[in-house]
């Protein structure tokens, strides 16, 4: 295998199509056409001398040579971010960039804490991924990102945790529950039915265990995968639900709502910082995580 005949835009083509699945999506998200990205990405093959893509179906999927590729391209990827970093911290970093993925509900609140920072270092580049807890923990996975942003970090890898900001999660209810002007128990709500994040969302699984914990249970009447829905539905009087108080209004009477004062709640579930152990934290990561740490009061 001859390196120098790899270019960087074999490479970058390469990582694309592995990162999306998909030549066509690929195809778009370079601003290319599907047979150009197929041809970089049958040179790059052929430098090697083995296939780095096998089909299965409709779908395809990387070979053992692309699983090895993908590696050495993020690792250098890493080299490029700690050379960024370097350079950054020469140039007082006024360039660099910065990957962020966080779970849904963290939108809330994280994007105003990350125009700050863009505002005060206009010239470093963000990306921002904002998906499920699963799809978070798989982006960690594949040392996607430079830092993420959850509530509920997997205990499975060699990964840093550094709790940030509070997280309570509160049961609300429609205005006008008989609940409403009073404290509670759990038990008094055992025949409410309730509406609830998926299964393995963290909000949900901070749930579970807390109801675990306490050795109660709910009559779940609906999962839905979405805060929003959640809080529509609630206020419509379809039932009750426990959401992260950072997901409401300031004041949740405006969306329909109310917080009931229940026995066991809030649950305090911390948003955290995370990045992998090993990790390389570029300049602009490692400033977002003081600047993140310093917003919310922490020492």
């Amino acid at each position: 295998m001859n390196r120098r005949q790899i270019t960087q835009r074999q490479l970058e083509t390469f990582a694309t199509v592995a990162r999306l699945g998909s030549f066509s999506r690929a195809a778009e998200t370079l601003h290319l056409t599907q047979p150009a990205v197929s041809i970089q990405v049958k040179q790059l093959s052929e430098t090697i001398g083995l296939p780095l893509f096998e089909q299965i179906g409709r779908d395809i999927r990387l070979t053992a040579a692309g699983e090895e590729l993908q590696a050495t391209v993020r690792a250098l990827d890493d080299e490029w971010a700690r050379f960024d970093s370097a350079i950054g911290a020469l140039w007082g970093m006024h360039s660099g960039r910065l990957r962020v993925a966080l779970v849904t509900t963290a939108k809330y609140f994280l994007p105003r804490m990350l125009g700050a920072f863009c505002r005060r270092y206009p010239h470093i580049d963000v990306q921002l991924e904002i998906t499920n807890r699963a799809g978070v923990v798989a982006r960690m996975r594949g040392n996607e990102d430079d830092l993420y942003i959850m509530s509920l970090p997997p205990t499975d890898m060699d990964i840093v945790v550094r709790p940030f900001l509070d997280n309570p999660l509160v049961v609300i209810a429609p205005l006008g529950h008989p609940a409403a002007d009073r404290r509670c128990t759990l038990d008094e709500l055992a025949g409410e039915s309730f509406l609830l994040r998926e299964p393995g969302s963290g909000s949900r699984a901070a749930i579970d265990r807390h109801l675990q914990k306490l050795e109660k249970a709910l009559q779940v009447r609906l999962t839905v995968a979405s805060n929003e829905a959640i809080r529509d539905l609630v206020s419509s009087g379809l039932g009750l639900s426990i959401l992260s108080r950072h997901s409401l209004a300031a004041n949740p009477a405006d969306d329909g709502i109310c917080i009931l004062d229940v026995e066991h709640f809030p649950i305090q579930q911390p948003w955290s910082i995370v990045h992998l152990k090993g990790k390389v934290l570029s300049l602009p990561a490692q400033a977002f995580m003081s600047e993140l740490v310093q917003a919310a009061g922490i020492n």
